[in-house]
């Protein structure tokens, strides 16, 4: 029988970690252990968990880190500490569904293929009242977006923004070795977008549309949706400062350019991959680098418009951003 852990990080989470404790304890399937690694609490976190792990039949191991890691090496700490086959990533202050376990990992028997699996979630607020929207409908991960993941085209779809949270995660214990540790290419990527990101590589990761956890939003969180950067609408494109929206194009260019030479140097990805990456810069380099003045920015633009860069690389409302292009 397949092992199921819990790898829990916390810090100064008192506030809401009682919530998510009774919601793991309440599983229909029942997991075999949770690891905690805590990042220097100075509140009641750590009293919580005590109290907990003598209502609860399973171990909870509990690890205080001498000094402060921040979320992301505490995650990639926990999960090494892990001992299960099927590893839960889990956050201190969201809400998991009682049927989490068991429908995360009939996923996974359904599908072999896939070494993770992330759910759907509805969005809470602090009080824990659903804001009416899922995690899907915030991130615009919409059926035609799925309908691509589905296909193969995962890689390119997490290349344009945050897609997988750790929140609503899970993975199989194997799947890593080749993915730990985070390596150091872009504070960007952090511990879950990495691992979404280097399974995405061989189509090894998939998604349920099945809201399987209440994701909290609230203000002292330290990553998740709510650092997920502001939208631009029409309106600010036309009005904010050209050098403002160069210096966020540069900056994809860069981030593109770092990702090839780490996968290049690291033999993880296949031609294609790294040729999409290639493509990715290009395409941001060249509209970075347009001209000043607006005529002679169309032939470039009418050109990127018509071989499908700006539809494959901005997805969506590809024509925003060009006609940004055009006029900003």
């Amino acid at each position: 029988m397949e092992k199921r852990s819990v790898a829990l990080c916390t810090f100064n989470g008192s506030e809401f970690l009682s919530k998510q404790l009774e919601s793991i304890k309440q599983q229909t399937m029942p997991i075999h252990e949770m690891v905690v690694c805590d990042d220097g609490s100075s509140d009641e976190t750590l009293a919580i968990l005590d109290r907990f792990s003598k209502q609860v039949s399973f171990p909870i191991h509990v690890h205080q880190n001498p000094q402060n890691l921040g979320s992301s090496k505490n995650f990639e700490k926990c999960l090494a500490l892990c001992q299960g086959d099927i590893i839960f990533l889990c956050d201190q202050d969201d809400v998991w569904m009682p049927d989490k376990v068991e429908r995360t990992i009939q996923y996974l028997q359904e599908h072999p293929e896939h070494e993770a699996v992330f759910s759907n979630a509805t969005m809470i607020d602090q009080a824990g009242f659903p804001t009416g929207k899922t995690s899907f409908e915030q991130i615009e991960f919409t059926p035609e977006v799925q309908e691509k993941w589905s296909s193969g085209g995962s890689f390119r779809i997490l290349l344009k923004g945050y897609i997988v949270t750790g929140a609503a995660l899970a993975i199989k214990k194997r799947a890593l070795t080749n993915i730990m540790p985070v390596p150091n290419i872009t504070k960007e990527l952090i511990h879950d977008g990495w691992i979404a990101m280097n399974l995405s590589i061989h189509n090894q990761i998939g998604f349920t549309n099945t809201c399987l956890i209440q994701y909290r939003e609230h203000s002292n969180q330290q990553v998740g949706f709510k650092s997920k950067p502001e939208k631009i609408t029409l309106f600010k494109r036309f009005t904010r400062a050209r050098e403002e929206k160069l210096c966020t194009l540069r900056k994809k260019a860069e981030i593109a350019h770092l990702l090839y030479a780490y996968f290049e140097t690291h033999a993880q990805a296949s031609e294609p991959i790294l040729r999409a990456l290639q493509q990715r810069e290009a395409f941001y380099r060249m509209r970075s680098n347009l001209s000043r003045y607006r005529i002679f920015r169309i032939l470039p633009v009418i050109s990127h418009i018509l071989n499908g860069s700006y539809q494959l690389e901005e997805g969506g409302k590809w024509w925003r951003p060009a006609l940004g292009d055009l006029f900003e």
